[in-house]
């Protein structure tokens, strides 16, 4: 079993688009609406109030690598902040949901996706950072495609 972490985007990335109502990365409008779709929330990792949530949708650059091609996509916050989640665990607001798990190597290399499906997740996460040449994961929606977290190992202290 792998020690992993799940992270939402980070937290300087929402403050600007929230503070700008642009995407910080490309300078995009965003936009805000009453959610009318379950997220989930990019940042809190927590699944939207639908008719109730004020979300602020904008574009997103998930990859930090600077040799990694460009995927840039849609992604919602709630309007209100909210902590960012980083754990060592699946939150289970997501574990209902179609989820992918990509595997990525060197220069954001696609090496593995597999769909979690009506499997547990932890198995299908586990399959994938065993491919030889894993560094790390994006979990995604596998019905729309959209990025949600990023997932690193945590490899325990020396």
């Amino acid at each position: 079993m792998h020690r992993y972490r799940i992270q939402g985007i980070p937290e300087s990335i929402a403050t600007a688009a929230r503070a700008t109502m642009r995407s910080p990365q490309y300078g995009h409008p965003a936009y805000v609406e009453v959610a009318t779709g379950y997220g989930p929330c990019r940042l809190c990792l927590q699944t939207f109030a639908v008719g109730a949530d004020q979300r602020l949708l904008f574009t997103y650059q998930p990859f930090s690598d600077s040799e990694a091609l460009p995927a840039p996509g849609p992604v919602f916050i709630h309007r209100e902040p909210c902590g960012r989640y980083d754990a060592a665990v699946l939150p289970e607001t997501l574990r209902p949901l179609p989820l992918v798990i990509e595997g990525y190597g060197a220069a954001g290399a696609l090496l593995v996706q597999r769909r979690v499906g009506t499997a547990s997740f932890e198995p299908v996460l586990n399959e994938v950072l065993s491919r030889p040449g894993t560094q790390y994961a994006h979990l995604r929606n596998a019905e729309a495609g959209c990025f949600i977290a990023r997932i690193d190992r945590d490899f325990p202290p020396d």
